[in-house]
């Protein structure tokens, strides 16, 4: 029993800490991202005249609206260059994200005194080697519209510059993609036009996302994608969902090989009992029911140890949630957090206990099924 306790409590925990990792990682990405995002499902741009703006921006549950254009450019500070996609935002920014919360350095402003400036990820800081007190300006190349490759590297981009006013940090892929600048400026500097990249909307806490996102695809029509937060990074969520339902069968597998010592307990048990069971023969009683007695004890056992197993889960992933006991290695006060995260789910408590019972069932049957036919029931014993 003491394998399936374990095997239990094993799969509980582990589970909710992968729980936990995801929830965190949508915590960081929602500090960064808005919570609907309205793009163009062919091409980079689109005219936003084409769809029902007024229509959108009225909607009951739709508290900040705005336009973003967004575009790969390499950077240029010194002698080091990167490539990064520069995202021009409006004025209310701050207002539908978190990117206050997200600064390690400096100040969010992206013009000042008639100057521009940019929001940096840290990834591209480190890359380029860029502070928010540098007095050196950061070069910006985009290659022009419309315009064939020239033997002028000159006339071939667009260029500009601009200093950094902060740098945010939010995860590795993102820290290492975006930087933000005023909308304005980039949209000059693409020579967009009236072109955006997207449209991102805020909702209001509580309200049925699916629901908006419903209105809003037959506002825009099946030209554009709708998407929620967990959509905008869908391959990164799949992936995580993925590696939990993988461990899950490892664990799942692993508890099957531990099951091994309740077969063969229930084996011996059933070859120890030779004598008891001619005599409940002699008695009259069944075969069958005499293999019950063997399959309802294997069956209380996987039951007893599920229980138990899914009692001390629970109770180890409380004790972790509440006095955080198993610190992060290495976290110290620059994390956001300093201990492993962990959520309990009841749909994963549910089918962690289903597995314990499906194969209780399964290491309950099999030895039974062996001894009868090895002719072990009491109508075979001599």
């Amino acid at each position: 029993m003491a394998g399936i306790v374990v095997g239990t409590m094993a799969i509980i925990i582990i589970v909710s800490v992968l729980n936990g990792f995801t929830d965190l990682i949508g915590v960081f990405y929602s500090d960064f991202d808005p919570d609907i995002k309205i793009s163009s499902v062919e091409g980079k741009m689109f005219d936003p005249n084409t769809i029902d703006i007024e229509q959108i921006k009225t909607l009951p549950d739709v508290v900040s609206y705005a336009e973003v254009v967004e575009e790969v450019a390499l950077l240029r500070y010194g002698k080091r260059q990167f490539a990064a996609t520069i995202k021009g935002v409006p004025d209310n920014y701050p207002d539908y994200t978190n990117i206050d919360k997200l600064l390690i350095e400096g100040e969010y402003y992206l013009k000042k005194d008639g100057i521009d400036y940019a929001v940096v990820g840290r990834g591209i800081a480190n890359n380029l080697g860029v502070g928010v007190s540098f007095l050196d300006p950061l070069h910006i190349y985009v290659p022009k519209k419309g315009k064939q490759v020239s033997l002028n590297p000159s006339r071939a981009f667009n260029h500009s510059y601009l200093f950094p006013s902060a740098v945010f940090a939010v995860l590795e892929d993102v820290d290492a993609k975006y930087m933000l600048v005023s909308k304005a400026f980039a949209t000059e500097l693409f020579d967009s036009g009236n072109d955006i990249s997207a449209i991102e909307l805020a909702i209001t806490d509580g309200a049925d996302v699916d629901a908006i996102q419903d209105k809003l695809e037959e506002i825009v029509g099946a030209g554009f994608h709708v998407k929620n937060k967990e959509q905008q990074h869908d391959l990164v969520f799949k992936t995580m969902k993925s590696e939990k339902w993988a461990v899950y069968f490892i664990l799942v597998f692993i508890l099957l090989l531990a099951s091994g010592n309740m077969i063969g307990n229930l084996t011996m048990l059933y070859i120890d009992k030779k004598e008891d069971i001619a005599i409940l023969g002699s008695m009259g009683l069944p075969a069958q029911q005499i293999n019950r007695i063997f399959l309802y004890e294997g069956w209380l056992i996987s039951l007893a140890g599920g229980v138990l197993g899914t009692i001390l889960g629970v109770f180890v992933c409380w004790l972790q949630i509440t006095f955080e006991l198993v610190k992060l290695p290495g976290a110290g006060g620059s994390f956001v957090i300093s201990a492993y995260p962990v959520h309990i789910i009841f749909t994963d408590i549910i089918l962690a206990f289903a597995a314990v019972l499906i194969i209780g069932f399964i290491a309950s049957w099999y030895p039974v099924k062996f001894m009868s036919n090895k002719q072990l029931a009491p109508s075979n014993i001599s």
